[in-house]
């Protein structure tokens, strides 16, 4: 088997056995009940928690090793469903930056209106720091700042944009030594990545060579939001599932019975110098 092929196996072993390496401790049960009330809490809405069953938050935010006292970056929250959680969660003891997209900041209706409900729900968000990631724009933090970064479903968007290995480089230099960032991404089948991304699937190969190319270790990998029946070759790519639904009402039923996408779940450290 080649190198390629047997690093996610690797990783894949690692997080069953090791789960929380990357800082050391497995979480306390304080963390635990705090991250589960900030999923549970009633400024949700039921659309956000209709997708809790797809998207695992508590489990993925486990995984990767979260706690309440961290300097944390969300990149590219878009309509804010991480947020949601995230907030609530570091408001009292950590601190919470939002590095999003210069376009999504000015123009994109869901990040403009996320914008608007943090800034005017302290009691709910506390204070989180807005930031910009996009081309040439790249102080997410300040350097070596950040207990962790963690980004959902975007790595395609830089692929798209072109900027990719920069975004991973900011990233990087925004974290401590020891820091962790962890990376959910659709899922492509094991083979030739499209640059661009154009199905909006990445291969999980590709994704860690990305993070690999600019420092970042590969400590574990999870399967908490793998779905085995997503076939991955659809009509309008992975827009075609919920809850984009890119076809609309055409075949909406077959769509829907599938689920949101495969993905990847990774958790990479930048290595304590």
């Amino acid at each position: 088997m080649s190198p390629a092929r047997l690093r996610p196996l690797l990783g894949a072993c690692l997080a069953l056995a090791l789960p929380f390496t990357a800082i050391g401790q497995p979480p306390s049960p304080g963390t635990a009940a705090r991250l589960q009330a900030a999923v549970i809490g009633g400024h949700r809405s039921e659309v956000d928690r209709s997708r809790d069953a797809y998207r695992h938050p508590t489990e993925t935010l486990l995984f990767f090793g979260i706690r309440p006292d961290m300097a944390v970056v969300e990149v590219w929250p878009e309509g804010g469903w991480y947020t949601r959680i995230l907030g609530p969660f570091l408001k009292n003891d950590g601190k919470f930056y939002l590095a999003m997209s210069e376009a999504d900041a000015r123009n994109r209706n869901d990040a403009v209106g996320l914008r608007k409900q943090v800034i005017g729900n302290p009691e709910v968000y506390g204070a989180p720091v807005f930031t910009i990631l996009d081309r040439g724009m790249y102080d997410i933090a300040p350097a070596n700042s950040a207990d962790m970064v963690v980004t959902f479903r975007n790595v395609h968007n830089w692929m798209a944009a072109g900027f990719a290995p920069e975004a991973f480089r900011a990233i990087y230099r925004a974290l401590k030594p020891g820091g962790v960032l962890g990376v959910e991404e659709h899922r492509a089948k094991p083979g030739p990545q499209d640059p661009k991304a154009r199905s909006g699937y990445v291969t999980e190969a590709f994704v860690i060579g990305l993070a690999e190319s600019v420092g970042f270790r590969v400590v574990a990998t999870s399967e908490i939001n793998a779905n085995p029946e997503d076939s991955k070759d659809y009509p309008k790519g992975v827009w075609t599932l919920p809850p984009s639904y890119a076809l609309g009402t055409a075949e909406r039923r077959r769509y829907a019975a599938i689920g949101e996408s495969d993905r990847m779940t990774l958790k990479f450290v930048k290595p304590a110098r």
